[in-house]
């Protein structure tokens, strides 16, 4: 019984960080400034980056830079290019990890949103060594890119 007890009371001291990430103001759709959209989501307790959006002449639509050649095949939509972001106040998350599949290159990261404006940070050990890139809120209609080829 005590050992039920513990996980329904570890369940109860979780939930308030489950509703708090699923209504980040991070969470939503974002173009970023090449004109991709990608989706700021929860993911289990944490919160994840996927691409949804490809502009049409984007250079290419697979993973060409993977550093793993077995995985240069996979479609660039749909794929999760950040992910382990936890909340540290509703419009800030760090601890990520996030993949620039335009260097093949992974880095540690950092997001916080400012109304319509998301600021991300990706970095290689300490914050100060990296690079910031500012994302807008996208429009709400697009037209979502395909997770696999048209035939």
């Amino acid at each position: 019984m005590n050992r039920l007890a513990s996980i329904a009371l570890l369940g109860l001291a979780a939930s308030p960080l489950l509703i708090e990430a699923q209504s980040s103001p991070l969470l939503g759709n974002w173009r970023e400034p090449t004109g991709t959209i990608l989706r700021i989501e929860p993911c289990s307790n944490d919160l994840c980056v996927r691409i949804v959006f490809l502009r049409p002449d984007a250079p290419s639509t697979v993973d060409i830079n993977n550093p793993d050649a077995s995985q240069r095949g996979h479609f660039l939509c749909g794929l999760v290019i950040g992910s382990q972001f936890h909340l540290t106040e509703p419009g800030r998350a760090s601890g990520g990890s996030l993949y620039d599949p335009k260097s093949g290159n992974t880095y540690h990261g950092t997001m916080s949103v400012e109304g319509e404006t998301l600021k991300l940070r990706g970095y290689i050990g300490f914050p100060i060594f990296g690079r910031t890139e500012t994302w807008q809120r996208a429009p709400e209609s697009f037209s979502p890119c395909k997770t696999h080829p048209v035939n």
